[in-house]
């Protein structure tokens, strides 16, 4: 640093303001050296001090590499470049060129009145000052046509009512706010089966506390779920999903029965013993009421695993295998999977919260199954949040008492 300082191998300039004197009446003009000096012939101040452009294009590529940072553009003459300023080590890099601490600062040429510079451009070198010759005509700016154009030929669907489609709408359990979908694995079973079939209905939460006379009239005496059918009120949940069936049926919607007998009644004991085990407050029964749900979970986890008829291969020689199928009668949901999975997930939460009950990470099968449901937007949009479901056994659940 110290020998460059002493001598600057790029620029010297004698001591004193340029600006003050003109270009041509300059005195003992100062020198500018370079590194390559040799390369050069003519190192004399031309007459316009910021109009000098050196000339790489004649001197052979190898002996002028540029620096790394500096991407080599290739020039056309009479083009015109635009843009941000490169930035090198923090700094932006400007046209003019740059010297030592001790040297002077100038102000921008650019600011001051036009000079005339040539139009030369090295193939590969570096760019130290670039403008149009004055007799160079600018070229014409593209202009962008940026107006809408009909496309030709483009069909646009119109989404006409469909005369034959059924008014349905779904009446809910609220939540504690009166608005979100409140705890209720009845609500959730109907709602699951409607968005399964695909059909287009309405969906409406019902504040018990707060119930409307208009929903009253419709169905007195009623608790939500209940369903509208074309302006028929429909209550009974069974019926219900009877009636889904037999009326949303193939093959414009879904048929969702499930194929095996079986899988209907899987996992049927479930709810029931976690109703008892979480009622309970005798310490003394804790264990037991704990055990029965162990093992009807167990029993569920035991039918998952087992492999379906379709599942299981009449001439394979090899050993029968544990089935891995998503759900209860497969891969898809059928309306089996509608009414035990929003039990289960609230025997999971629950249990979980009152009780510090988990499921055991050993049933893999009855894991595999809830994961596979929270995949599901048939599901999780029809479930009700956690801290809901908590809310609404915080009556139920008994505390244990000594």
């Amino acid at each position: 640093m110290a020998e460059i300082a002493e001598e600057n191998i790029y620029e010297k300039i004698d001591e004193g303001n340029v600006y003050e004197k003109p270009s041509d009446e300059l005195v003992n003009p100062a020198v500018v050296m370079y590194e390559n000096q040799d390369e050069f012939n003519d190192t004399s101040v031309k007459e316009a001090f910021y109009s000098e452009i050196e000339d790489y294009a004649t001197i052979n590529k190898a002996d002028r590499a540029s620096p790394d940072y500096m991407n080599t553009t290739h020039g056309v003459e009479g083009c015109s470049f635009s843009g941000a300023p490169a930035e090198i080590n923090g700094d932006v890099a400007s046209s003019g060129r740059s010297s030592s601490s001790s040297s002077l600062r100038y102000d921008d040429p650019c600011d001051g009145p036009a000079l005339p510079v040539r139009g030369d451009v090295a193939e590969d070198g570096m760019i130290m000052a670039y403008t149009l010759e004055a007799s160079t005509p600018a070229e014409p700016e593209e202009v962008v046509d940026y107006s809408l154009k009909t496309v030709e030929n483009s069909v646009v669907e119109e989404k006409v009512a469909d005369p034959t489609q059924d008014e349905i709408s779904l009446f809910v359990k609220a939540g504690c706010d009166g608005e979100s979908i409140g705890n209720c694995p009845f609500s959730q079973r109907l709602f699951m089966i409607l968005w399964l079939k695909g059909v287009v209905f309405n969906v409406t939460t019902v504040d018990l506390k707060r119930k409307p006379a208009d929903l009253h009239n419709l169905a007195p005496g009623t608790h939500p779920p209940f369903l509208t059918f074309n302006g028929e009120v429909k209550t009974d949940i069974n019926k219900i999903e009877e009636f889904l069936e037999e009326a949303l049926a193939p093959p414009k919607y879904p048929k969702l029965a499930a194929r095996h007998r079986e899988s209907n009644t899987a996992g049927i004991d479930i709810f029931a013993k976690f109703s008892a085990y979480i009622k309970n407050t005798r310490p003394d029964a804790n264990r037991g009421l704990e055990n029965n749900l162990t093992k009807a979970l167990w029993k569920l986890d035991e039918y998952l695993n087992s492999p379906l008829p379709d599942e299981i291969d009449a001439d394979s020689m090899e050993e029968e295998k544990n089935s891995i199928r998503k759900f209860l009668d497969g891969n898809e949901l059928t309306l089996a999977d509608c009414n035990l999975l929003p039990k289960l997930h609230i025997v999971k939460v629950v249990a979980k919260k009152y009780r510090n009950f988990d499921i055991p990470s050993d049933m893999k099968a009855v894991w595999r199954y809830l994961n596979s449901a929270y995949t599901r937007d048939e599901f999780t949009n029809t479930c009700a949040a956690d801290k809901e479901i908590e809310l609404a056994y915080q009556d139920v659940a008994k505390r244990l008492t000594k």
